[in-house]
This record gives structure tokens, C-alpha cells and sequence, in this order.
């Protein structure tokens, strides 16, 4: 087995990923029905109940966002507001990410609920007493002091209901993407309530999605230390719930993040569901006791956040969030994704460039595993050097397999050749292929990153296609033919590869193989240029490997 074995593994792996992805009223809070008379959460398939009304996506974001009073906030890194009725963080925006390369239009990612982009979080008390009124979605806050949020000055919220009991949140925001709310009850009457504290998200719609299967968009969590991905599709079909003693949750798109985490060294009971609108949410399970003339306080984080490596690695480390770093789908191969991420993001800063860097990794991946890569080559240069005496035994014993076999087994014994050994450098190449794009799919830090001429972003494919001649003819082709200069360079270069490898003793295998590097060509277009331009270095990495080894092997055969 030699280098036509790594092209067969990866055209393979490389045709499953494309053709997988070609064919294939007002709104209450968790209400009181969510709790039991023992003081113990239980929520019921019907509750809490989200309301249908077919008018509610009627109006523009604009038109929305100036029906009720807000609370602007910004930082260097977010603009939006929060609506005073029914305290909801529904309007924010990432100032430093566009929508596209070609256009100045800033990222939006939460609008009001009664809008049809409706995205918002929204958190608050819940009692077992019926007969406690405590505000919802509909209720208007009252702001006190200072009107707008910012890293260096939080916001003050108050209600008061009926029986004497005032409801208060403060709300802070960090340099970044974190709110921080601490929700307070003061009671001035004689009597005492059990309250429970809550968040949720809620999603109107579904956005629009990648649709990949090596990525997941969707209602995210961890609890008790297990990773919860439930798609869409999923939580239409069947509600998730369980309850868990830490953790975290979320909605989570490709590149951004809208996670909640609960107060911390408490039970609660996360629910994903879907009634009309998509909801993560978690309750806490074990009361808090509001005493007569007394008051209790809980406080509760939120993320709303670009999907940025060092911003997501450095909240779980400094509030302590447990796996918040699955954020980000890094995939089963976590233990070499991450890890070569950080190894790109190392030549980036040092390099200036994540073209380069690529190319820079490249470079140390074939190092590190240059002992195993010369084992591989030393044996396909004797292979290779075999072919005669394997065409002379193979005319000699045509038609007797069995001593043919024979044969070939004595001659590998011989010369000392394992002709498997061209297996290793498989092991070596498909995690790291898979890996590597992984970390161009799923990271924000790749997307819109240039390279150097035509290549301005190394997350989408290379943008020439050479039936236009790579952009000299004033023509556009259709997408299926973009095949660029980069993927061409690497079909040319694997190509030449072969070329250096054992053709097949069998014709008809010598003809598949030799359309292999045109097939991957193809295939391989579609793929991030960032990807492409890696598989060519190594290609070239490779074969100057490949030609010093064949060059010092020498295979003396006897007849």
C-alpha cells in the first residue's frame, strides 16, 4: 500500500462531505404552572406555554424596536438595547463583524420578539402563590439613575406589584460580550413566598444554517459535565430536559454564541422545547426563601458572543464555566483540532498572515513525523525499484496465483520490504486533512481572512476557475465549474506525486488511479482555500522528501 492508498482515503472522505451536503399574545415567562406544591420543579409537556398569534411578525425590526421605551448599551465590542417592557435583551449587535466582505452591514444577531428574526433573552423570579403578581413579558420597568449601560456604568431596573413587593435587576456589562444580572425581591408585607429564579432564550425561527453535518447549529449545553447538541429539527420533534447540578446552555450559531449560565452551586433543570418559537431554559429546582419583611437576591450570567477562541477560553476560565470551551464545535478530534488551531494562531502573530501560517504549520507537521515519513518512502522506493522482477514473476506464474503469491511474498521477505508500510503516512495525513478544516469551518478568527493575490477569504474556496482562464476571460462561470488556481495546482502537484509512487501491476487499477488527481481536483474545489493551499504545500513537502529518499535507495534484484 503507498500514496495511491492516501489518495483513495481521502477522495473518499472528500466525496461523502460534498455529496452529504449537496443531496441530502404577549409571551409569557415560565409560569407558575412549572413548579409543584412540594417545592420541587416539575415542568409539564404544555408549560411554560409560548402563545400563537399569526399577526405577531408583521412589523419591521425598526418599527419594533421604537414601540417601547430602551436601554441603550454599548461597549467596544456590542451595540443594542434592552426593552423596558418585560426587561428583555432583544437588539444587539457585533460592531466589529460584517456581513459579508463586500458589504459595511455590521452583524445582527437578537431582535424583539415580534419581529420574524425574533431572537431575546429574557430572566426573572417564579413563585408557587398564585395569588403574588410578578412582572413578565409585559411588564414596564421602571429605569432609576443612570439610562444607558455601558463597561463602566450598569443599569438599575425596579417594579413594584399590588402587594407590596418590589422586583429589581442590575444589569453590567464587561469590555466583551458578558451581561451580568443580579435580580433582587424586597417584600414589605408580613408574609413569606418561595421563589424560584429562571433564564431563557427564545428563537423565533430557525436562521439560516450551514446544514453540515461535521457542524452543529443549534440548542447547545453542558451539564454534569456531558455535551448536549440538539439540532433543530430535533427539539420540533421532541422536547430535551434534564436537570443537572452545573453547567451551561445556549443557542448556538456557526459563528456566534447566546448562552446562559445559571447561579452557580445550585440545581436547576435545563429544558430545549419548541412551541411555534424554539426556547433553552433553565429553572432552579430548590426554592428561595423570601421572609416576612425580608428580601433575597440571585444573580446569573449571560454571553452573547462572537465565537472567538481566546474570548470563549478566557470566560470559562475566569467565571469558572465548566466545558464552556464546546462552545465551539470543535468535533471529535478536539485533541488535534484545538491544539493545531492554537499552532496557526501561533504563526499568525508571528507571521501576520493565516496563509502563511497554514503553510508554516505544514511545514512543522511534516518534521514532526519525518521518521515515520522516511520509513514509508525508504519501502515504496524499494517497491518501486521491484516493479520489474514483480512484472517478471507476475508474466511467469500468470496462471498460478497461488505461486504467484508465493513468490511475491518471498521476494518482499528478501529484499525486506513491507509493502503496507505506505499505510503510515495515512495515519498521519486524514486526521490532520479533517482536523485543519475543521478549524477553517468552524473558527471565527479564518473567516474573512485574506491570503495573498485573489484569495481574500481562506474559509471559502478559491474564487478563479480555470474555465475562464482564471479571471483573463470576461466571462462568469457557473459555481459547479469554479474550479481556482490553488486547487489546480494541487491536482498538478498530486499529479506528480503518483508519478513518483509503484504504478499497479493491474492496467485497469493504473487507469482509475491516473484520473484520481483530476477526481480530487474536483472535489476538493468547493473546500476552504485555506485547506487547499495546505494539501498543496504538503504535496510539495512530500515529493522533495520523496525524490531525496528514492535518490539514496538502491534495490539490487537477482533473476
Amino acid at each position: 500500500m503507498d500514496t495511491r492508498n492516501v489518495i483513495a482515503a481521502i477522495s473518499l472522505s472528500a466525496a461523502v462531505i460534498i455529496l452529504y451536503s449537496l443531496f441530502f399574545m404577549p409571551e409569557p415567562q415560565i409560569t407558575k404552572q412549572d413548579l409543584v406544591d412540594n417545592k420541587k420543579v416539575e415542568q409539564n409537556t404544555d408549560t411554560p406555554s409560548l402563545e400563537q398569534k399569526e399577526n405577531e411578525f408583521q412589523i419591521s425590526r425598526d418599527e419594533a424596536l421604537n414601540q417601547n421605551d430602551r436601554v441603550q448599551f454599548e461597549n467596544q465590542n456590542v451595540i443594542g438595547s434592552i426593552s423596558l417592557k418585560g426587561a428583555t435583551i432583544d437588539d444587539l449587535t457585533f460592531k466589529k463583524y460584517n456581513i459579508s466582505l463586500d458589504s459595511n452591514e455590521r452583524v445582527t444577531l437578537l431582535g424583539p420578539r415580534n419581529i420574524k428574526e425574533g431572537y431575546l433573552v429574557e430572566s426573572g423570579f417564579v413563585t408557587t402563590d398564585k395569588n403574588i403578581d410578578i412582572p413578565n413579558s409585559e411588564t414596564f420597568w421602571s429605569i432609576n439613575g443612570n439610562n444607558k449601560l455601558t463597561n463602566q456604568s450598569p443599569i438599575k431596573l425596579s417594579w413594584t406589584n399590588d402587594q407590596g413587593i418590589t422586583f429589581k435587576k442590575e444589569i453590567s456589562l464587561d469590555d466583551k460580550f458578558l451581561f451580568t444580572i443580579k435580580q433582587k425581591i424586597i417584600n414589605t408585607t408580613d408574609k413569606k413566598y418561595d421563589f424560584y429564579s429562571y433564564g431563557q432564550i427564545i428563537r423565533n425561527k430557525i436562521p439560516e444554517i450551514s446544514n453540515f453535518y461535521i457542524l452543529h447549529e443549534g440548542l447547545i449545553a453542558t451539564l454534569d459535565d456531558e455535551l448536549i447538541e440538539e439540532d433543530y429539527d430535533d427539539i420540533q420533534d421532541k422536547k430535551f430536559s434534564k436537570t443537572a447540578q452545573k453547567g451551561w446552555l445556549g443557542i448556538g450559531d456557526k459563528y456566534w454564541i447566546t448562552s446562559l449560565i445559571p447561579p452557580r452551586d445550585k440545581e436547576f433543570k435545563t429544558t430545549f422545547d419548541y412551541k411555534n418559537k424554539f426556547r433553552a431554559n433553565f429553572i432552579t429546582t430548590e426554592p428561595l426563601e423570601l421572609k416576612e419583611n425580608g428580601n433575597i437576591e440571585e444573580e446569573l450570567q449571560i454571553i452573547i458572543a462572537a465565537k472567538r477562541v481566546d474570548v470563549i477560553d478566557g470566560y470559562s476560565k475566569s467565571l469558572n464555566i465548566d466545558k464552556f470551551d464546546l462552545v465551539i464545535d470543535w468535533g471529535f478530534l478536539y485533541f488535534i483540532t484545538k491544539p493545531l488551531f492554537f499552532g496557526i494562531d501561533y504563526f499568525f502573530k508571528l507571521l501576520g498572515n493565516y496563509g502563511l501560517a497554514i503553510i508554516a504549520i505544514t511545514i512543522c507537521i511534516r518534521l514532526a513525523f519525518f521518521p515515520l515519513a522516511n520509513f514509508s518512502f525508504r519501502s515504496m522506493a524499494k517497491m518501486k525499484a521491484l516493479q520489474p522482477e514483480m512484472v517478471r514473476l507476475k508474466e511467469l506464474h500468470k496462471n498460478d496465483k497461488m505461486k504467484l503469491q508465493q513468490e511475491m511474498m518471498a521476494l518482499y521477505k528478501k529484499e525486506k520490504v513491507n509493502p503496507m508500510s505506505g499505510c503510515l503516512p495515512i495515519l498521519v495525513q486524514i486526521p490532520v486533512f479533517f482536523a485543519l478544516y475543521k478549524v477553517l469551518f468552524v473558527t471565527i478568527e479564518m473567516r474573512q481572512m485574506p491570503f495573498y493575490g485573489w484569495i481574500q477569504d481562506l474559509s471559502e474556496r478559491d474564487p478563479t476557475s480555470i474555465f475562464n482562464l482564471f479571471g483573463l476571460l470576461p466571462y462568469d462561470v457557473p459555481s459547479f465549474l469554479i474550479i481556482g488556481a490553488w486547487p489546480v495546482a494541487m491536482g498538478v502537484s498530486m499529479w506528480i506525486q503518483q508519478k513518483l509512487n509503484p504504478a499497479p501491476t493491474d492496467p485497469m487499477q493504473a487507469k482509475i488511479f491516473m484520473f484520481f488527481p483530476l477526481f480530487l481536483t474536483v472535489i476538493l474545489a468547493p473546500f476552504p482555500a485555506g485547506l487547499v493551499i495546505y494539501w498543496t504545500v504538503n504535496n510539495i513537502l512530500t515529493m522533495a522528501q520523496q525524490i531525496f529518499i528514492m535518490k539514496r535507495t538502491t534495490v539490487k534484484t537477482t533473476t
